[in-house]
């Protein structure tokens, strides 16, 4: 949804003009993947440069039970994390990541232009794979700052 002058107006994809994926002129569509635990600045900046890279920026948020398959457990459970997601200008739309395989269909069902991850992901073949169906872009990441740093901080605190 986005907002002007207070008023929402619907732009799921299925209402937005096609992207140049599907051959059509229209929005140019980027697409990343995340769990976007412990909101911090290098999420921000990450999710600022991917929008860059198009015009309608979808975030497939990594869902509870997925990260539990990963081995990962999320501090905030993934509504909350979600609607954070949803308050960040830069984000569009938030979808659910619930498997590897996924990424395909949500290229295919989204009309993506582009997919993006951080830098860490390059190589993946989770990510090389989509290199036939889109542009794979990898962002550098914001030196300094991880979640996993600043869940390291927190727990020697105490």
């Amino acid at each position: 949804m986005s907002h002007i002058n207070s008023v929402r107006i619907d732009t799921t994809p299925s209402l937005l003009p096609t992207s140049e994926a599907s051959g059509t002129p229209g929005l140019r569509r980027v697409l990343t993947y995340g769990t976007f635990d412990l909101l911090h600045y290098g999420h921000i900046r990450l999710l600022q440069q991917a929008s860059k890279l198009g015009d309608y920026l979808i975030v497939a948020l990594s869902t509870d039970e997925f990260n539990a398959l990963k081995g990962k457990m999320s501090f905030y459970p993934y509504e909350v994390r979600k609607e954070m997601l949803e308050a960040i200008r830069y984000v569009d739309l938030v979808i659910p990541e619930s498997c590897w395989e996924q990424k395909k269909r949500d290229i295919e069902q989204y009309h993506v232009d582009v997919v993006c991850m951080g830098g860490d992901w390059k190589g993946d073949p989770h990510f090389e794979s989509l290199k036939d169906m889109c542009e794979v872009v990898y962002l550098n990441r914001t030196p300094g700052i991880s979640t996993t740093e600043v869940k390291s901080r927190l727990e020697n605190k105490h």
